[in-house]
């Protein structure tokens, strides 16, 4: 079977793009919807807090809740709001053992000099990939209560500094969503 170009790289795109999903956990129902909300604030950003390490990344998170909400038809009131929302992350970096074999298209053909070790010095090779994995944690809370609404953590893995802004506003987006199912939930 012979593999062409186009189809070879639609295959790792698809496989990188498989690579980097996002997880999504609901946790600390205290509270089943009772009220319609009208009015959000982000407590991050009244209080300025970074809710993560980095202060662009912070920013683009805070943007994104912003439009996210005002999508679901939630104005900004910092005075009396009707739902407040907090976020902060876990970022903690790993690495991978990534084993190279020595005849990755399967075992050579059967000749003298295919596994004369003279001849073929190549060996099996391991290496290390870094990578981070963050947790954004979102609570939304009810002020007049006091008491959260739901908790929910977005789970993503990220190689690299465009992919970690990338999934960590389309992370915002999903626990946005999933917020919504639940405040809609009879």
């Amino acid at each position: 079977m012979k593999l062409n170009k186009p189809t070879l790289l639609l295959s790792l795109l698809l496989f990188n793009i498989s690579c980097s999903s996002i997880e999504i956990y609901k946790e600390n129902i205290e509270l089943s919807p009772y009220k319609e909300n009208r009015s959000y604030m982000i407590l991050n950003k009244e209080n300025n807090l970074n809710g993560v390490a980095d202060d662009l990344l912070n920013e683009k998170i805070i943007k994104e809740i912003e439009f996210k909400m005002m999508k679901l038809g939630l104005y900004y009131d910092s005075n009396t709001p009707d739902l407040i929302i907090e976020f902060s992350s876990n970022e903690e970096p790993r690495n991978k053992e990534i084993f190279r074999s020595q005849y990755p298209l399967g075992p050579p053909s059967w000749n003298s000099y295919s596994n004369d070790a003279r001849i073929s010095r190549r060996q099996n090779t391991i290496s290390f990939k870094d990578y981070e994995v963050i947790q954004l944690v979102m609570d939304f809370i009810d002020p007049s209560q006091d008491k959260m609404y739901i908790r929910v953590m977005a789970v993503t893995e990220v190689s690299s500094i465009e992919s970690k802004y990338n999934l960590t506003t389309k992370s915002v987006g999903k626990i946005i969503k999933a917020y919504d199912q639940h405040m809609n939930q009879n």
